[in-house]
This record gives structure tokens, C-alpha cells and sequence, in this order.
């Protein structure tokens, strides 16, 4: 018996070690507002494929810069579809894994539980003294904003009022922290924060604004890294695409 234990044990040594071999790290550039999604992505990727994928995030305008001054990143889950198209056209990301991954939404959100009750007449004509958005220059989710309010005619009117944030984290941690009352920030980081503290909130109908269409793209520098590859290629499986809606995001017909 012991002997048929021990033969067994060296049996499964070379085929775990060629395992191991195989596991392959990875970097990825993720958008701000995805970074909490992107890391239950990861772990279950590991899991299934022994990988593991390291994520850096900030906003989608900063990490195109970063990857065109040569950051070491694999691969780029964008807040929009237009930056992992520029980097294909620029020569530095795979034309065939570009796809679309993750439909955003947008909130507006207060950390008070009493303060949106009338979402729609607040934002159309209440008072409004501080308004945390992402900054429209670098964050698709504050372009996003920017086209909500000049919709209802109001974008010239707040522009006092509006605190910007780098990017989309920065502008939830304006109006969780207080220093904003009110904030259009995605449903994904409002679904993370209200897990903890309830607060209150307004989901903006999807047509005041263009669709905010997330896309990823392996990079030219993960063209020849298996985990990354493995990685783009799980991003569309269904068991990634189950996780994505867990985190608040439309699914990308």
C-alpha cells in the first residue's frame, strides 16, 4: 500500500511541476472604476489557470499615456472603447483580442440615505452646491457627467460648483468622504460603497449620455506573455462576464 502511495506521489511531481512551470504572471492597466471587478476577475482567473494577473489602476486618459512612454503593461481594460482603438492604431496593441468587455452606468449619489429622493428634479433644477464628478479631459465616466448636465441645460450653471476628480475613484472618495454632497459616479463603485453604508442615489436614464462601452486589448508588449493572452481570451467567457454584472455593469450586446 505504501509502496502504491509512493508511486503515485512521483507520478504526479513532474505533471504538477510542468504546472507550475507553465503559470505565468502578468500586468494589467485597468480603469479606475473597474479596478474592484478586475481583482475578483483575477483571483477567479487564477484559479482556473494557475496565472496570476497584477492590476494597476488610474484613469483611462493616464494610462494611455503611461503605455505610449512605454509602461511595462500587458494588457488595458479601458473605461472606453476609443483608447484601446487609438493604441491599435498607434501600433502598440493587438488588433484581434480588442473587444468589448463591460457596459458602465452612472449614479447620482449622495452618502446621506434622505438626500436623493428626486433624483431627476434635483439634478434638473435643484440646488446643487457641491458636485463631485471625474475630471471629463482624462475619464470617460466624467465625459459621461459632462454630457448629463448639458442635457438638462445645466453644465454652464455648476461649473462653480463641480469638484473633479483625477479620475473616477478620486470622485466617489470626494462625496463618500463629504467633501462633496453629491456625486455622478458609476453604479459600480456606488454598489462597493453601499455594501458597508447606505446611502442614496439616482441611476441616470442610459440615453442622457452616450454608452459608456468598455473595451480591453492586449498590448504589444503581453503579445508573446500566455497569461495575458489567456487573460484577454477569459475576459469574454461567461463565467468573467458573470462577475462583471455582480460589479454593477451592463452586459455589452
Amino acid at each position: 500500500m505504501r509502496f502504491l502511495a509512493r508511486l503515485i506521489v512521483c507520478l504526479l511531481l513532474p505533471v504538477l511541476a510542468s504546472t507550475q512551470a507553465l503559470a505565468q504572471d502578468a500586468r494589467a492597466a485597468v480603469a479606475s472604476n473597474f479596478l474592484q471587478a478586475a481583482q475578483a476577475l483575477g483571483e477567479d482567473f487564477h484559479a482556473r489557470t494557475g496565472h496570476r494577473i497584477a492590476f494597476s489602476a488610474a484613469s483611462t486618459g493616464k494610462l494611455h499615456a503611461q503605455i505610449r512612454a512605454g509602461a511595462p503593461f500587458d494588457l488595458l481594460l479601458a473605461a472606453d472603447a476609443q483608447t484601446p482603438r487609438r493604441l491599435v492604431d498607434e501600433g502598440l496593441a493587438e488588433k484581434d483580442t480588442l473587444h468589448d468587455y463591460a457596459l458602465g452606468r452612472l449614479v447620482l449619489w449622495s452618502r446621506d440615505p434622505s438626500r436623493v429622493r428626486d433624483g431627476e428634479a434635483l439634478l434638473r433644477e435643484g440646488e446643487i452646491p457641491r458636485l463631485s464628478i471625474a475630471n471629463p479631459a482624462l475619464a470617460p465616466y466624467g465625459m459621461a457627467a459632462r454630457e448629463v448636465l448639458q442635457r438638462l441645460g445645466r453644465w454652464d450653471a455648476l461649473q462653480p460648483s463641480l469638484v473633479l476628480g483625477e479620475n473616477v475613484g478620486q470622485a466617489m472618495q470626494f462625496v463618500a468622504s463629504g467633501a462633496a454632497p453629491l456625486g455622478l459616479v458609476p453604479r459600480s463603485l456606488v454598489q462597493e460603497f453601499e455594501r458597508t453604508s447606505p446611502g442614496s442615489g439616482w441611476e441616470i436614464p442610459a440615453d442622457w449620455h452616450a454608452p459608456i462601452v468598455q473595451s480591453a486589448v492586449l498590448l504589444a508588449r503581453g503579445r508573446d506573455n500566455p497569461a495575458a493572452r489567456a487573460f484577454s481570451d477569459y475576459l469574454r467567457s461567461a463565467p468573467a462576464q458573470a462577475i462583471v454584472l455582480q460589479h454593477g455593469y451592463d452586459r455589452v450586446d
